[in-house]
């Protein structure tokens, strides 16, 4: 399917045209921004400007995934706070004015850091220091936020979320495994077998890193907005940490296809430098963390499938990413090694 066809260009000119009370609307272009393995988002362009479309992948949709309403609602309630977000310019959560639930919101100025570093960019280590003390330090202000506060009390049930996300990441597994890995299943036992309980609740962002980032192109001590709130919710803040941290990849790390890997060159922090900045910003205890690593390879390895399921479907406009089982695989039996580490450790 075409770009135009992912978008329904037709439909958008006039739409846009009223919301925006501009008539260039009407002529514009759409362009894919390619990355994005979930849902998809578009650049749209005329000569009033440049505004951000998100959609669903288009093909059949695994249950309660990709949802535009949820994506809108805590970007438009954080927009309160301190929480670098983008303005939400308008949502459509059905089917009916381009045929599939959609929302558009500004385009905020700054780097989307992917495989490389711009040229010139964050080229000192005290600049590769304050981007990753930013990327932190805005993490643990996210979970400080008061979800009442902003009207998110009901934005998830945050009692028992550890638990129903390693029992959705299963069923999520089960819906879009195309053959049987040894390793998944086990991490999956051990994970319900050793699980603590949870010591805080928060508003998580479910997919926290780099690239969902917009950073300051002066200062990278400046983050501009935080993308992709697609599985956020109310839930345990070491989720959230966890993942992050598994997506900050080191020297020497296994290279992920998926996701882009610019701190793994030299001058970058470590991974403990980041657990540590974000323990003493929000004041939460590390010493469950092997178990969140543990289940972030868990829930990575599961959204590596689910990519490879959507691009089968020919659901992700065309985006290829290569035969992923092995990493599959890899990410799993990486997960399994952070228990038994910690089982050799407290001698179980």
């Amino acid at each position: 399917m075409n770009i135009p066809e992912l978008v329904n260009l037709d439909s958008l000119g006039p739409l846009l045209s009223n919301v925006m009370n501009d008539q260039r609307w009407l002529n514009l272009d759409a362009q894919l921004i390619a990355g994005g393995k979930s849902n998809l988002t578009f650049e749209i362009s005329s000569g009033a400007g440049i505004v951000i479309l998100r959609r669903p992948p288009n093909g059949k949709l695994l249950p309660s995934a990709h949802d535009m309403p949820r994506e809108a609602r805590i970007q438009r309630a954080l927009a309160s706070t301190s929480i670098p977000v983008a303005k939400v310019l308008y949502l459509d959560a059905s089917d009916g004015i381009l045929g599939f639930p959609f929302y558009i919101m500004e385009r905020v100025d700054g780097y989307v850091i992917r495989e490389e570093l711009p040229y010139g960019y964050a080229e000192l280590p005290d600049e590769k220091l304050a981007l990753a003390n930013t990327l932190i330090d805005v993490l643990a202000e996210i979970h400080s936020v008061d979800p009442t506060s902003i009207g998110l009390r009901d934005f998830g049930k945050a009692d028992g979320y550890l638990e129903r996300q390693i029992n959705r990441w299963g069923v999520q597994w089960g819906k879009s495994k195309t053959k049987e890995v040894v390793a998944i299943d086990e991490l999956s036992v051990q994970l319900k077998r050793l699980m603590p309980k949870s010591s805080r609740s928060s508003i998580v962002h479910g997919d926290y890193r780099l690239d969902n980032c917009v950073m300051s192109i002066e200062n990278t001590s400046r983050m501009n907005a935080v993308l992709d709130w697609e599985l956020s919710s109310l839930g345990d803040p070491m989720i959230d940490l966890a993942l992050t941290l598994f997506y900050w990849r080191e020297p020497g790390d296994h290279r992920l296809t998926l996701i882009p890997s610019p701190t793994a060159s030299p001058g970058f922090p470590s991974r403990t430098h980041l657990a540590n900045r974000y323990a003493s910003a929000s004041g939460l205890r590390l010493e469950d963390l092997w178990f969140y690593e543990a289940f972030a390879r868990f829930k990575f390895a599961v959204i590596t499938q689910g990519v490879l399921a959507r691009v089968a479907n020919n659901a992700m406009a065309g985006q290829e990413f290569g035969n992923l089982d092995d990493e599959v695989r890899v990410i799993a039996e990486e997960g399994l090694e952070k228990i038994m580490r910690k089982g050799r450790t407290d001698g179980l």
